[in-house]
């Protein structure tokens, strides 16, 4: 059992910047990698930014590439994300997940989830 918490979300105007944070506890040392999607009314849940937790590779949806960053603090258990550049686009709550299997950017791989935060960013 891995236990996510989320914190970080809010409203923000276009352009502006938001970090989003996700403390993991419970059996983590099981985990592989972590995740964050984000899901917006309507939407399927999409994959935003990913990383494989020992080795500390990172990956990003085209549509984040260059405006998010992911990031952990292996001491902590924590995982971040930097969102820069916000656009309307980028309204959705957002979910921390993570995956004792294997690396992948699909939602239907991660068996833990969060409780999910909303971002808002308005024009």
């Amino acid at each position: 059992q891995v236990q996510l918490v989320e914190s970080g979300g809010g409203l923000v105007q276009v352009g502006g910047s938001l970090r989003l944070s996700c403390a993991a506890s419970g059996r983590a040392f099981s985990t592989v990698s972590m995740g964050w999607f984000r899901q917006a009314p309507g939407k399927e849940r999409s994959f935003v930014a990913g990383l494989t937790w020992v080795g500390g590779n990172t990956y990003y949806g085209d549509s984040v590439k260059g405006r998010f960053t992911i990031s952990r603090d292996n001491a902590k258990n924590t995982l971040y994300l930097q969102m820069n550049s916000l656009k309307p686009d980028d309204t959705a709550v957002y979910y921390c997940a993570a995956s004792p299997i294997r690396w992948s950017t699909a939602p239907g791989e991660y068996l833990y989830w969060g409780q999910g935060t909303q971002v808002t960013v308005s024009s």
